[in-house]
């Protein structure tokens, strides 16, 4: 079974910037649809960003300009690029190809 495996979140101070990235040992991101989904505490789970096999980008309009997905294709990891962080981007983030996300890993953006 794939397992997909999100590090790079941490503590940060608004204005910051973190670098996320999903990994899975088996699976080749450049043939799948990729996501990064989050999940705030008490609410559920919000999509933000979207990468597809032809290498189009979409975002969610609350991390537009702010957020910047990508996949690494020889190395096989899929990055998310967060800059300008705000306390509201608080989350566990999830990479995801919509039918399977790994762990997750905690971004909490607090001064």
């Amino acid at each position: 079974e794939v397992q997909l495996e999100e590090s790079g979140g941490d503590l940060v101070q608004p204005g910051g910037s973190l670098r996320l990235s999903c990994v899975a040992p088996g699976f080749t991101f450049r043939f799948r649809n990729m996501e990064w989904v989050r999940q705030a505490p008490g609410k559920g789970l919000e999509w933000i960003s979207s990468i597809y096999t032809n290498s189009n980008k979409v975002y969610a309009d609350s991390v537009k300009g702010r957020f910047t997905i990508s996949r690494d294709d020889v190395k096989n990891i899929l990055y998310l690029q967060m800059a300008s962080l705000k306390p509201e981007d608080t989350a566990v983030y999830f990479c995801t190809d919509g039918d399977r996300r790994g762990p997750g890993t905690q971004v909490t953006v607090s001064s």
